[in-house]
């Protein structure tokens, strides 16, 4: 009796050069926006100084960026999506609590991922959008983004979050998006209460430290969809 092998699926489409080299302009534009606003502050800071300093034309800038404001959202993202990213890393089988407290122990120490200095900019980036209203709905957008993300990684691990589309999914999704909403909430709370004082990045008072304390007061959150 023969046998076929089956066809394997198509790998995902690569991303191209020209898609590549936007990310990069994107970024390096957000970094330089970064350190005029934390050098000289975001209202001494204008559109043109950051393309300027940047290397670049202000047509340029403004076809990557509405405003000066939406210039840092990639580092915000970034940082976001680096969470992200640890918790769909996790080993499988571990349980959910522990994934979403080692990421946030992962990405959240400095010397791991960020360097010291760059825990400083973010201080400053956070405090600049609790004062600053353009700036503070560019970071809760960066943040409902990784919300959402974290969400699809969740779904990817709970399986019993994994059910038909469809009207009888929306229990589900609720629950689904509830409980990333929750995971999320533990960890910009915890940044944005380090970012307010004055502590060192590390310890008690750190980010992982605080993101840690207020995931571990969720462990006996019920994570996992009832059927």
């Amino acid at each position: 009796m023969s046998s076929t092998t089956p066809t394997p699926p198509p790998p995902p489409p690569a991303v191209s050069l020209t898609e590549r080299r936007k990310a990069e302009t994107r970024m390096e534009i957000a970094r330089v926006a970064a350190g005029l606003f934390v050098r000289q502050g975001l209202r001494a800071t204008r559109a043109e100084d950051i393309a300027q300093a940047a290397g670049v034309a202000p047509r340029t800038f403004y076809r990557y960026f509405a405003s000066k404001e939406e210039a840092i959202g990639p580092l915000y993202a970034d940082g976001a999506r680096r969470w992200v990213e640890a918790v769909r890393a996790a080993p499988a089988g571990t349980p959910l609590p522990r994934v979403l407290e080692d990421a946030a122990r992962h990405t959240l120490t400095p010397g791991r991922l960020v360097s010291e200095a760059s825990f400083g900019w973010a201080r400053t980036l956070i405090r600049l959008a609790e004062a600053d209203p353009a700036l503070r709905r560019v970071w809760a957008e960066a943040c409902r983004a990784a919300e959402r993300q974290l969400a699809e990684v969740l779904a990817e691990r709970l399986t019993a979050a994994q059910v038909p589309t469809g009207a009888d999914n929306v229990a589900a999704r609720s629950r689904l998006d509830f409980t990333a909403a929750v995971a999320s909430a533990a960890v910009r709370t915890a940044m944005e209460s380090w970012a307010s004082g004055d502590g060192p990045s590390e310890g008690p008072q750190g980010p992982a430290d605080l993101a840690i304390a207020n995931l571990a007061a969720l462990r006996d959150f019920p994570w996992e969809p009832s059927a």
